[in-house]
């Protein structure tokens, strides 16, 4: 058995464009207000795997949820200084990030075709409800199996960041 500090892998999602390119280029994440409790299962050098929602890019009849992108964190989720502000939401926690890799736009491995290999989904009927957060931790062999799907796909952050920052929009 691994010892409890072990790095964790945690899916950190995603939903809508404009937060996902400030996260992108800033290589921060941030919390909404009220959901500080799941935010602080997160710790310094855990492993991150971004996962955007269908409808992140506007369009959920035609896009697909996909895990994009591993990161690792590079602070502890605390409180920040000046809270970021998406529409009507207001993130008040928050953290650094290292993005290693991120899959070129419009690709990534599809969740939605993994979670009847997936444990961190025990009733793949209702698997949907459970992304209804901010992250969420993965069991180790969920987490070796996504990152075995996506490993192929991950290219240099520097090469496609500003793919992800042009569909701000």
């Amino acid at each position: 058995m691994a010892p409890s500090n072990a790095p964790a892998t945690h899916l950190l999602i995603i939903s809508d464009r404009e937060p996902l390119a400030w996260v992108l280029e800033n290589q921060r994440m941030a919390f909404p207000a009220g959901r500080t409790r799941a935010s602080l299962s997160l710790d310094k050098s855990d492993e991150v795997l971004l996962y955007t929602t269908r409808g992140c890019f506007g369009n959920p009849t035609r896009d697909l949820g996909r895990i994009i992108g591993l990161a690792t964190l590079t602070s502890e989720v605390s409180t920040l200084d000046e809270p970021v502000t998406f529409g009507e939401r207001r993130f008040t926690e928050g953290c650094r990030l290292r993005v290693h890799g991120l899959a070129p736009f419009g690709d990534g491995v599809v969740l939605r075709d993994l979670v009847t290999d997936l444990q961190v989904f025990p009733d793949p009927r209702s698997w949907s409800a459970r992304l209804r957060r901010a992250s969420l931790k993965l069991p180790e062999a969920d987490a070796a199996l996504v990152k075995r799907e996506l490993q192929p796909l991950l290219k240099p952050y520097d090469a496609v960041v500003g793919d992800y920052a042009l569909q701000r929009r």
